[in-house]
């Protein structure tokens, strides 16, 4: 019988890569503007943030698998053509952002979960789980902040073309 943390830590790892892949993908696009140096902080934070994934994974069961982090790497190659910046203008970086958004909530919920269950579980003893929340609560806030930013430009019909509906 499978352990249920272990499910639960490899599924959010599987986002966390995912996550990483997305930003990289930002970061290089955005190189030359504003974004591209706030995707670097976010990588990092978030890179960060795997690697403290990967322990609590090791803990639990003496390493990580890679079967869900490699079955993620193909369903973050689509999402990276469908959100690309190339493929949709700005509505591609904008979806990408709420993409990245949701996934920092996933995120605190983990934390928050962890935080639960680490008093019955000594596998998830040590963790500054505040900490990781407060964490994850700035990463959403600077991650919405530029969504929102891009928003009514991205979200709006181009001068010149009718809208449908």
């Amino acid at each position: 019988m499978s352990d249920p943390l272990a499910t639960y830590l490899e599924d959010h790892l599987a986002g966390a890569s995912a996550a990483i892949d997305l930003l990289e993908s930002l970061r290089d696009q955005h190189a030359s503007e504003p974004l591209g140096p706030l995707a670097a902080q976010w990588l990092d934070a978030i890179t960060d943030d795997r690697k403290t994934l990967l322990q609590l994974i090791d803990r639990v069961e003496h390493g990580p698998h890679v079967g869900k982090e490699a079955a993620a790497w193909p369903a973050e190659k689509v999402s990276r053509a469908k959100l690309g910046r190339v493929s949709k203008g700005d509505l591609g970086t904008f979806q990408a952002l709420e993409t990245l958004s949701l996934g920092i909530l996933g995120k605190r919920a983990l934390w928050k979960a962890l935080a639960a269950a680490a008093p019955e579980d000594p596998r998830l003893a040590g963790l500054d789980y505040d900490a990781l929340v407060r964490g994850a609560e700035s990463q959403f806030a600077s991650v919405e902040e530029r969504r929102l930013a891009i928003g009514p430009r991205a979200l709006s019909v181009p001068v010149g073309q009718p809208a449908r509906g």
